[in-house]
């Protein structure tokens, strides 16, 4: 099934998060500064759901991830495990290119200090939803971190007292597809070791070997 209404490019239904993307445009000219596009392969067995653009990162360069801190680890076990034809993402247009994976965000713009606020999910959920709608019927999704655990939960429909978020936690979601649940790759967890390197592999191996089950 092709995506629709999964995005918008110029997309203002957040008052809050416009008005910030305005400021930082003036002040960075050259950055991208605007709801950013979910990226990588039309028909993926994986979705990877981020929480949403950083300020360097995916908010300047306009794709998720690319340019970020939080981008090292993601894109360096996306190669890994083959997802991926290179192990780093720096630039638009530096030739990377997904297979079978697909990286999106529970919200698509720059939120102030990286924290979207509720509504702001709320707002952002039904293109969430309609990218969910659209996968594989087999497909896993991968969230990083709570909020995008959450945004997944809500997209869903379901009560988030039934599936609780928890690192390398698996969830069989009421269309067959499973949610695999991981700490977010960003600095502060990976200067703490909240998150390592061998955390992350583990639990793309538990979805590799999901995807081989299917």
């Amino acid at each position: 099934m092709p995506f629709t209404n999964y995005f918008d490019p110029d997309c203002r239904r957040c008052q809050r998060l416009a008005e910030f993307l305005d400021a930082v445009k003036r002040e960075h000219p050259t950055y991208h500064a605007r709801p950013v596009e979910p990226f990588g392969d039309g028909n993926p067995r994986l979705l990877i759901v981020g929480l949403a653009p950083g300020m360097h990162g995916a908010n300047a360069s306009g794709r998720p991830f690319t340019g970020d801190y939080a981008g090292l680890l993601l894109y360096e076990t996306l190669f890994n495990f083959g997802f991926s034809n290179q192990p780093e993402s720096e630039f638009l247009g530096d030739g990377l290119m997904l297979n079978n994976c697909r990286i999106t965000n529970a919200v698509k713009c720059l939120p102030p200090q990286n924290k979207p606020m509720p509504g702001e999910v709320g707002q952002c959920n039904d293109y969430l939803a309609a990218e969910i709608k659209a996968l594989p019927a087999n497909a896993v999704i991968l969230a990083l971190g709570t909020i995008a655990h959450l945004a997944v939960v809500k997209a869903y429909q379901l009560k988030a007292s039934q599936y609780v978020f928890g690192h390398h936690a698996q969830h069989q979601l009421p269309d067959g597809r499973m949610l695999v649940d991981s700490y977010h790759t960003s600095r502060y967890n990976m200067q703490t070791k909240r998150l390592t390197q061998t955390m992350f592999h583990e639990v793309f191996i538990t979805i590799t070997e999901l995807m081989a089950t299917e």
